[in-house]
């Protein structure tokens, strides 16, 4: 039973990263055309479009991708619980499902800095389709870090800051 826990975990945490990723993309302004938000679209569109016709967006935020994203959150927190023989409890589900919503997030951004991080040293100044929405992601969380720490002899320290920030966020989370 461990295994298809892990597994399902696992699997619900790319699903939760890809339906995150169709609302943090237009609030970063991403490039929409860019081949990998296209696939971000696609591939949240059958759960999205149904609940655009409901819901509006508001500026920048897409509600229905972020309803879209809650509801896939707690039907796996649920699916989980239920194989873990957890009683189903709406209040400590619904609180359970955002403290995993958050995590995921949390996790989402750790790795997209440290790949941001990583682009820079073995590709400055190279396009990739790739490190285009890595940079547009990273660049509204690592603006505050950067205003407030120089670079220091050329090294720009703001990622390491933010990653450090990110754990302690996590370790809170988790506490």
């Amino acid at each position: 039973m461990a295994a298809l826990i892990f597994i399902i975990k696992a699997l619900l945490g790319l699903l939760v990263w890809v339906f995150m990723l169709r609302v943090l993309l237009p609030l970063c302004r991403a490039d929409a055309r860019n081949p990998l938000s296209q696939a971000v679209i696609k591939l949240t569109n059958p759960l999205v479009m149904p609940l655009r016709r409901v819901l509006p967006t508001v500026q920048r935020l897409d509600l229905a991708s972020l309803i879209a994203l809650v509801l896939v959150q707690l039907v796996g927190t649920a699916v989980i619980w239920q194989l873990s023989g957890l009683p189903l409890s709406p209040v400590p589900l619904l609180f359970a499902a955002a403290r995993e919503l958050l995590s995921a997030l949390l996790q989402l951004y750790f790795f997209v800095i440290l790949i941001s991080a990583v682009l820079s040293w073995v590709a400055p100044g190279t396009y990739s389709p790739g490190a285009s929405l890595v940079n547009a992601l990273v660049a509204p969380v690592l603006r505050p870090f950067r205003r407030l720490i120089p670079p220091i002899a050329g090294l720009d320290l703001s990622a390491l800051f933010a990653l450090i920030a990110i754990q302690a966020l996590q370790i809170l989370l988790n506490s």
